[in-house]
């Protein structure tokens, strides 16, 4: 009867630990991970491995020499679109078309973690493309894991190009990876085209 009793009180207590132990493990879902590490995801913005919005419009403005208002307008859209980036490229680049088109560039990728790295660009397109010009870019780079994984093609997002007081901007995609190079020169280019461009270490001639 005594030995019952004490079953019976154990009860409560088994259940009451059990209960806990759900809860713990539907809130580590939610986070993203157990609730010390709370997830990479959550762990990254923890550690301010982003960067935020003043930061980049400040970036844009004094690289481009473009205004403040302009600066400010491009990058909220492209916030609101992609969020923070990880790291940007400062760079320039040429690019000419007559219906078949050809771009170069070269710049620097920085990422928010402190990796710095020398990069060149090259490209072709095709569409209704006519004209030359030279341009300052800075793109924003999005999920990407270390400064190496830049070395690929990243081909255009259809429909991502958008044209702000001067500045124009669109989308290019590869995997989980997203850039978003902005872009202000001189010359002549009208006209639509898709094409991509591959990143490498060195400057190839051959755009392909």
């Amino acid at each position: 009867m005594l030995r019952r009793r004490h079953v019976l009180i154990g009860l409560p207590a088994v259940f009451a630990a059990a209960a806990c132990a759900t809860n713990d493990q539907a809130d580590d879902e939610l986070l993203g991970g157990p609730q010390g590490g709370r997830g990479p995801q959550a762990a990254s913005a923890q550690q301010g491995e982003t960067y935020t919005q003043d930061e980049v419009v400040t970036a844009v403005e004094d690289w481009l020499g473009v205004s403040a208002e302009t600066a400010g307008s491009i990058v909220e859209k492209v916030f609101s679109d992609l969020g923070r980036p990880n790291g940007y490229i400062q760079g320039g680049e040429g690019a000419g078309a007559i219906g078949i088109g050809l771009r170069y560039g070269d710049g620097t990728l920085v990422t928010k973690t402190g990796q710095s790295l020398k990069v060149f660009w090259q490209g072709p397109s095709i569409g209704f493309d006519t004209g030359a010009n030279a341009s300052k870019v800075f793109t924003l780079v999005y999920g990407l894991p270390s400064a190496d994984s830049i070395f690929r093609r990243f081909p255009g997002v259809e429909g991502s190009a958008y044209f702000f007081g001067g500045v124009g901007v669109n989308y290019q995609r590869a995997d989980d990876i997203t850039l978003a190079p902005m872009r202000v020169g001189v010359g002549f280019r009208a006209g639509a085209n898709i094409g991509y461009l591959a990143y490498s270490r060195e400057r190839n001639i051959l755009p392909f």
